[in-house]
């Protein structure tokens, strides 16, 4: 039934050019329809033209170069190096014969890509290879090269892949759409393992896929895919909201049990989200954990994911569009706005929100084209969340540390390594560099440098201050030099070191460095422990947080022994990448157009519960709080 629709594009294209002949060949890749032309330059150069057609076939619009035109691969390069300014800073280019796409990687990206784009049409003109930019992260970043050199070397799988998944989407419609739900799959009344599987008479999309890294047990941990309305093969498309575990640590799972469609997500996201997941997979190991997939599943995921910048509308289904808007959680954060039926209903999920400026990253949207119904997250819309500011949290954070320093101790701060480390390291550098915060080490422990390497690659995500910083002042502060890495092995020596700033992974101390950390710096009052994220139920984070004074842990030898807690622990709550409750019900107030439902969920089960009767009360808005394996009916 796709050929169908493929068939009438292709007439349509026909029909509008010029001259017919300038296209070899036309075809969907995923969710855009992309022109092989003999004569791209022309098509290139006459944007109109292509922004008509695009209107007429109401598809995305790609135009590339037809193998057989394209210039040797030897001779573009030369000519590339002679279009692009060498201040441009070009560290290597990878040639795509599938795509026809060069990918040019550079220090300074608007130096290649000119004026309006005039870079591009020039490369484009006298190579006929398309260009695509990527930065050169100031950080080197493992990750990001073994992304990239994946996506390069299965090009000829991926464009297969791509055209298996373009004719999925625009498949004829065998029903109406008259109704949309959604299933609960986790994430409800609980934080951690967020799914949801939003149902019409033509598709099935799950909204994040993640797992509950405080629990052993595989029925608390992972999401419920064994719900009878969940049939995989009949699963459309993935949309993943940001990298956390909580919301995407199951993903590669799906396609290791045959999913063979797309996962949406920011470009960002998906660097973070395979760093996170590859370390999910150490951590399981060494502690002789089964994992629920391998490498080989990640690697999948990455040659299936279609990445998306914020703003783009994208067909995924035959009834369904997604665009994706910032969510002011982490780097590459997303709400989710599904555009369902051709105007029948439009919902957001919002996913993790922070509805505030942030030294990181500018506040959550909350304005969409159209809005009927919003799942929102509930971490801190308890009666009693109340979060300090941030001015008084920076203040209180500054007298921790220098107080902590003048007495010789250290202050450990377990993070999650994507999103409040980069917050703190932001902030601690500027503090050391007016001579507000003592001047001493601050180590990072974990996976926090190489998620900080993924952040310097995408200044454009970032607020307007540090983005300006970083791209026109250059002036980047994750690169000062009061930042050491510590290898493997190096942990001993930063504990008999100085006193010194600790920031280690896991943030809910639940495995990772930060415990071998808090083992030898506990029983030493003079050191202080500082909570700066959400700690879960049921991980070691909450229980010390709440006064637990002995700790049994597993020494060297594999025997265990209690560990007295005599160093100060501190809570603060101003740096959460979360929305209070404040923040929260200024957002349903502020979202436009305002919803006439909405869902509560990704909080703890009275916090769920409260707020969304606080927004029925105050609000005056339809709002409910639903369980794990609940579904509702939106239309």
């Amino acid at each position: 039934m796709a050929n169908d629709e493929l068939k009438q594009v292709r007439k349509d294209v026909a029909e509008f050019l010029p001259d017919s002949s300038w296209v070899s060949e036309v075809e969907f890749e995923g969710p855009v329809l992309v022109l092989y032309s003999t004569k791209p330059e022309l098509l290139v150069d006459n944007g109109n033209l292509v922004r008509e057609l695009a209107k007429r076939v109401r598809k995305r619009i790609i135009v590339r170069a037809d193998s057989s035109v394209l210039k040797e691969e030897k001779e573009a390069e030369e000519l590339i190096k002679q279009i692009v300014p060498e201040d441009a800073g070009i560290q290597k280019m990878n040639f795509d014969s599938e795509s026809g796409e060069v990918i040019v990687e550079a220090e300074k990206l608007g130096l290649v890509i000119g004026k309006a784009g005039s870079t591009l049409r020039q490369i484009t003109a006298e190579t006929r290879w398309t260009p695509r930019v990527q930065r050169t992260p100031p950080i080197k970043s493992e990750i990001m090269e073994d992304i990239r050199n994946t996506l390069l070397s299965e090009s000829k799988d991926r464009k297969k892949i791509m055209r298996k998944i373009g004719r999925r989407i625009y498949r004829t419609p065998s029903a109406k759409t008259d109704w949309i739900r959604v299933s609960f799959l986790g994430g409800a009344r609980e934080v951690g393992r967020s799914c949801e599987l939003v149902t019409t008479p033509e598709s099935q999309v799950i909204m994040d896929c993640g797992v509950n890294v405080a629990y052993q047990e595989n029925h608390r941990a992972y999401p419920y895919l064994a719900m009878p309305e969940f049939i995989i093969e009949n699963l459309d498309a993935v949309v993943v909201s940001h990298a956390h575990l909580d919301h995407c640590g199951f993903i590669p799972y799906l396609y290791k049990y045959g999913y063979e469609g797309p996962t949406y997500c920011t470009p960002p996201t998906l660097d973070l989200m395979t760093l996170l997941q590859l370390d999910f997979l150490d951590i399981a190991m060494k502690d002789n954990k089964d994992a629920p997939y391998t490498k080989k599943d990640i690697k999948k995921m990455i040659t299936h994911t279609i990445p998306l910048a914020y703003g783009d509308v994208r067909d995924i289904s035959p009834d369904i569009r997604l665009t994706l808007h910032n969510s002011g959680h982490i780097l590459g954060s997303s709400i989710c706005h599904l555009h369902v039926g051709n105007g029948l209903y439009n919902l957001a999920y919002t996913g993790d929100f922070k509805f505030d400026k942030t030294r990181l990253l500018p506040p959550a949207s909350p304005r969409f084209p159209r809005l009927e119904g919003l799942i929102i997250e509930s971490t801190y819309g308890g009666s009693d969340d109340m979060q300090q500011s941030r001015i008084d949290s920076e203040r209180k954070l500054i007298s921790i540390v220098n107080e902590t320093i003048r007495r010789g101790g250290k202050v450990l701060i377990p993070v999650l390594s994507v999103g409040r480390a980069q917050e703190l390291m932001i902030l601690i550098e500027e503090k050391m560099r007016q001579r507000i915060m003592d001047q001493v080490p601050v180590y990072l422990h974990g996976m926090i440098w190489s998620a900080t390497a993924i952040h310097t690659a995408y200044p454009e995500y970032l607020c307007k201050e540090l983005r300006n910083r970083i791209l026109h002042n250059e002036d980047n502060p994750f690169l000062s030099e009061i930042f050491n890495n510590v290898s493997p092995g190096g942990l001993d020596e930063v504990v008999q070191s100085e006193p010194c700033i600790i920031m280690a992974t896991s943030g809910m101390m639940i495995g990772g460095p930060v415990i071998e950390y808090f083992k030898r710096l506990a029983p030493d009052p003079n050191n202080t422990l500082v909570f700066v994220s959400y700690q879960a139920e049921g991980s070691l984070g909450r229980r010390v947080q709440r006064g637990l004074r002995e700790v049994a842990v597993t020494d060297e030898n594999g025997k265990l022994k209690v560990i007295k807690m005599n160093m100060k622990v501190v809570t603060i709550g101003g740096f959460s990448g979360h929305s209070d409750r404040g923040q929260l019900l200024r957002y349903v107030r502020k979202a436009s157009p305002r919803p006439h439902r909405i869902l509560v969920q990704h909080g703890d089960y009275n916090k769920c519960e409260n707020l969304s009767k606080s927004i029925n009360r105050m609000l005056r808005i339809n709002a409910f709080a639903p369980q794990n394996l609940e579904t509702v009916r939106f239309m």
